[in-house]
């Protein structure tokens, strides 16, 4: 067991899977001189060379188009986006060409593509570099969604997202980038995709999150005074329904917080499964903690009041548990108070 950032624990996935496949290789912006824009891909290029760790022009559709074309002819590329809105001008390439290989060639061949992409709030990167985005790929068939929560789902998630056989996707909160953590690595610290961890174990309310919010669920857990069994989801698409059906039939309540706007997050989908599976088992509607349907502001204050914090996580939860009706959001009650 070691202990490294969650950024040391990137550039580790990237290496250890490089040593292994001689098919696997990087490129993105400032991905090889400078070890990447957050320093994720750091010594790739010392240990492997120019010919595998590869600096490009800053055209998101040339190089993932050029990622395309390489895992289409055998190659594994890993691509890596800088911030996630970048994807935005190349979605094309991601969602209708290699989302799409293994069903146009009738199952005969996949895209072994794997993108990296920074995403979320908390740093004060503006409005224009701090979203998820996760709801560009979430509808997509064909696409894995996986995203980091910490240094070892980072490593595991990336691992496996090489090895598949088909384009995933890998949202990287960059928030959690210098946070450090235990970390297992070789084959032992894998995460298969679609699998979900349950974090803490609970009675009284499953809270479902991932990204960011995970931490900041765990510590929302230690300021109530009730009893919830925490999932980190992992991998969106497909997401371990399994997991979550099984957890809230025990705690007959569910609680999903997310860093994304209101309408249209991904708690949408997991709230609308459980509430159609489990509606005649369910104590209490399910509840969503998400951010405001708002641009994501600069300043630093207005920036982390626009972010779930714990405190409010805790007495939405609370709340919830009390009265076993749905609380109000607090843009809503600020608005009216």
């Amino acid at each position: 067991m070691q202990r490294m950032r969650m950024n040391q624990a990137i550039a580790a996935a990237l290496a250890d899977e490089m040593r292994g496949d001689p098919s696997v290789v990087v490129f993105g912006e400032d991905v090889a001189d400078a070890g990447g824009p957050f320093k994720t891909s750091d010594g790739l290029l010392e240990e492997f060379g120019p010919v595998r760790v590869r600096d490009t022009p800053i055209s998101e559709m040339a190089f993932l188009g050029a990622a395309v074309g390489a895992a289409a002819t055998g190659l594994r590329p890993v691509a890596e986006i800088m911030f996630v809105e970048f994807l935005g001008v190349a979605l094309d390439m991601v969602v209708t060409e290699a989302a799409k290989f293994r069903y146009l060639s009738g199952g005969q061949f996949g895209c072994p593509l794997t993108v990296r992409a920074s995403v979320g709030a908390g740093l004060g990167f503006g409005m224009q570099h701090s979203q998820t985005l996760e709801t560009w790929m979430y509808a997509t068939p064909g696409i894995t969604l996986a995203v980091a929560s910490g240094p070892q789902t980072a490593y595991g998630l990336l691992r496996s997202a090489i090895r598949c056989d088909d384009p995933v996707v890998v949202l990287e909160p960059r928030a959690l980038y210098a946070l450090r953590g235990d970390l297992e690595v070789g084959e032992e610290g894998i995460i298969p995709l679609g699998s979900a961890e349950i974090v803490e174990e609970g009675s009284d309310v499953t809270i479902v999150t991932l990204g960011q919010m995970r931490d900041v669920v765990t510590r929302a857990v230690s300021l109530g005074d009730w009893s919830a069994e925490i999932i980190d989801l992992r991998t969106l698409v497909p997401w371990d329904r399994e997991a979550v059906l099984a957890s809230v039939a025990r705690t007959k309540r569910l609680a999903i917080v997310e860093e994304s706007p209101f309408s249209g997050g991904w708690g949408t989908e997991v709230s609308s499964l459980v509430a159609a599976e489990l509606f005649g088992e369910l104590e209490a509607p399910v509840m969503r903690v998400t951010c405001p349907d708002v641009p994501v502001p600069f300043g630093k204050e207005l920036e982390q009041r626009y972010l779930p914090s714990p405190d409010y996580v805790t007495a939405q939860v609370t709340e919830l548990l009390a009265t076993g009706r749905l609380p109000r959001h607090w843009w809503e009650s600020e608005a009216t108070a």
